[in-house]
């Protein structure tokens, strides 16, 4: 599960050439980018910092990060 904040869910985008692109999502927002990402082609996401425009077909992977931190090995 994503992390999510007041806005929405971080993810971050891996694109072609190294760069990474932070983002947090609505989960809509999460859901079309998922989508858009099996047919290619750009789409129009809402960042929480302002509208963003992404090819997807530069996307290489997309992380969301863990709601949950651990520390250590103990099972519980």
């Amino acid at each position: 599960m994503a992390k999510k904040s007041e806005q929405g869910e971080r993810v971050v985008l891996g694109l072609k050439g190294g760069g990474s692109l932070p983002l947090t999502l609505s989960a809509g927002d999460r859901d079309k980018l998922f989508s858009s990402l099996e047919i290619g082609g750009w789409i129009d996401l809402d960042d929480e910092d302002g509208p963003v425009r992404v090819d997807c077909s530069q996307v290489v992977y997309v992380r969301s990060e863990s709601e949950e931190h651990r520390v250590g090995f103990g099972l519980g």
